[in-house]
């Protein structure tokens, strides 16, 4: 049931203030969600996306400061007790988080979860409805009842996120918010995500609350996009209004930011020395089985490429196609059962001692999460200074130099202000560049960007990359782009190659794959990929 507005969530000059920061989070945020109403939630970081959905469900830190109005469902989540409030987070909104992994318990099994949350709710209900619901929901889902006894480490990170949906949705909701559900899935995989949340938000009459950084998904899957900036609405009308036409300086700038980052690169000269040779590489992994027969999983399966200095090369395929194998290999991190890989024109792989060392020190990485690879207790100028004292190459002294360097070469200047801060003191932008400068400390020849801004929002997305075309003509690098995004790989890249199933299907100019694919699976990220309103 709504409340007698109408409204299944309603914020009047709502504030919020968290309990170690001075300033407001929201500073007079009024929004309102209508029945069966599906809504996106954008703006830049730090504008208060996620802070609406925690204030909604009270999911807030102890001593924060929580003013205005607030109805949930026509209640105030402040004003009841510790059991309502519990019923009312479960009954009245359901909850799907970026990382489903931090919602289910890897010791449970999927169908564990929804009879867990059905006994709690509904404890009424008798056990066979229980679990012909849960197994109702799993079809839903497009999961299927068989899978009711698997584990969620079984799953792929978009079935994981499918069963995040059933646990939103299984006590059938007015409200369910979505906070960046698609961030870490490939463009096929986030459609069929978004197009089941859709379908069973439809069908329940639920309305949807979409926290993005994606204009472009926000447009697809919503009819209606409220700008948040400074923790309050910009600007709200039609998604279509506000990304021709948006009548907010913010509301402007992320869309030029988006606009930019679809745009073309340079072209690459094609005189440029050939850095690393790639030929018949392949990663295949022994899953068991006799010695006589076993069961090789095939990664990477005979993938050739050539990447001269100062280009990029785009990799993009869905789930689970051989991406990040590639990466790990090139890198080292991974075993490989054959080919070759010439950097310089020195062979990697029979490469030892002295030389090896100096070889993989050419190739480095910049990861999708910045903190995974960030010593959280490290200062960012120690972090970026690590490399060189693993490898013997600097005193203390010199390396933390280099690192306050480094930190005015990506952006992070003067570097005094930065350098003694610890990374969960910088923003999400902020975190990527000192995982850039650390990447650059040991000055390489190929730098290999894994999903590196696939968490950011369109500005901070636009700004990084201006930064790595920038190093890139600075330090002559070549550069793999690893991504899900093919507008954005079609304007940051020189060129792509499309991989499915351990090979590579396709490959050309970006734009040329985006208006005329030839694969099937390159059709499929095609048609899988938001774009924005011409």
């Amino acid at each position: 049931m709504t409340d007698a507005s109408g409204a299944v969530l309603e914020l009047q000059q709502l504030r919020l203030r968290y309990p170690s920061s001075p300033a407001w989070t929201l500073d007079g945020l009024d929004l309102r969600l209508a029945p069966g109403e599906r809504l996106a939630l954008v703006g830049p970081s730090g504008c208060g996306k996620s802070t609406v959905a925690r204030a909604a469900l009270q999911l807030l830190p102890k001593g924060s400061c929580c003013e205005g109005g607030l109805a949930l469902n026509g209640r105030d989540p402040r004003r009841l007790a510790i059991p309502d409030l519990r019923a009312l987070r479960g009954e009245s909104v359901g909850l799907v988080f970026q990382d489903p992994m931090t919602r289910l318990n890897p010791l449970m099994t999927i169908g564990d979860h929804l009879l867990d949350t059905l006994r709690a709710h509904r404890p009424e209900m008798p056990a066979r409805t229980r679990r012909e619901r849960a197994e109702a929901l799993l079809e839903q889902v497009g999961i299927g009842a068989g899978r009711f006894n698997a584990y969620p480490h079984e799953f792929s990170g978009g079935m994981r996120q499918r069963l995040a949906i059933a646990l939103a949705i299984v006590l059938s909701p007015p409200l369910v918010i979505a906070d960046e559900p698609t961030t870490s899935l490939d463009v096929a995989v986030a459609g069929q995500v978004m197009a089941a949340l859709r379908d069973l938000c439809d069908d329940l009459g639920s309305a949807l609350l979409l926290i993005t950084h994606d204009l472009a998904m926000a447009h697809r899957w919503c009819e209606r996009m409220a700008v948040l900036d400074g923790g309050r609405v910009a600007e709200i009308n039609a998604s279509d209004v506000v990304l021709t036409y948006p009548s907010s300086r913010v509301g402007q700038r992320l869309l030029a930011a988006a606009r930019a980052r679809e745009g073309g690169a340079t072209p690459a000269s094609s005189a440029a020395t050939v850095v690393l040779d790639v030929q018949e590489l392949r990663c295949w992994h022994n899953l068991g089985g006799p010695p006589w027969a076993p069961n090789w999983l095939k990664a990477v399966d005979g993938i050739s490429f050539r990447l001269n200095a100062g280009e990029t090369l785009g990799v993009v395929g869905g789930s689970g196609c051989g991406k990040s194998t590639l990466c790990r290999a090139l890198m080292g991190l991974t075993p490989i059962r054959g080919g070759q890989v010439r950097l310089f024109e020195r062979d990697l792989l029979l490469s030892r001692g002295r030389e090896a060392r100096a070889l993989r020190r050419s190739i480095q990485m910049v990861f999708q999460d910045p903190l995974a690879c960030l010593n959280p207790a490290m200062t960012v100028a120690d972090a970026i200074a690590d490399p060189l004292l693993i490898h013997g190459l600097a005193s203390r002294a010199s390396a933390r130099e280099r690192g306050r360097e480094l930190l005015e070469r990506v952006g992070l200047g003067p570097s005094e202000r930065f350098q003694n801060r610890l990374p969960r003191q910088l923003s999400g932008g902020q975190q990527q560049r000192v995982a850039i400068a650390r990447a650059l400390a040991l000055n390489p020849k190929v730098l290999i960007c894994d999903e590196s801004v696939s968490m950011l929002d369109a500005e901070i997305q636009a700004e990084v990359l201006a930064l790595l075309r920038h190093l890139q003509q600075e330090l002559g690098l070549a550069m793999i782009f690893v991504t899900h995004d093919l507008s954005v790989a079609s304007g940051f890249c020189h060129r792509l190659i499309v991989l499915d199933q351990g090979h590579i299907v396709e490959s050309g100019p970006g734009d040329q794959l985006l208006t005329n694919p030839q694969a099937e699976i390159t059709r499929t990220l095609v048609d899988a990929c938001p774009r924005l309103p011409v």
